[in-house]
């Protein structure tokens, strides 16, 4: 599905509510043009306060996963 915005005076385009539910994108929110071969690619760039938390729900894991680096690093520095 596409979908089609107007260009304004000011170089302003409206992106449709329903791209900006789907991707998350809101106002205020800044998005990164990309140029390629067949178009323009537009990538939200969420706020540094919205990806507080993104990885708690991991963090047993992350935390497991630097220990065991902790781990081969000092069995390497031995051999």
């Amino acid at each position: 599905m596409g979908y089609i915005a107007k260009v304004t005076s000011k170089s302003m385009v409206t992106i449709p509510v329903e791209i900006m539910r789907k991707y998350g994108i809101k106002e205020g929110m800044k998005v990164k043009f990309i140029e390629t071969d067949a178009g323009i690619l537009v990538i939200p760039i969420p706020k540094l306060e919205d990806l507080r938390g993104v990885d708690r729900q991991h963090a047993a894991l992350i935390i497991e996963g630097i220990k065991e680096l902790g781990v081969e690093h000092r069995e390497e520095v031995r051999e």
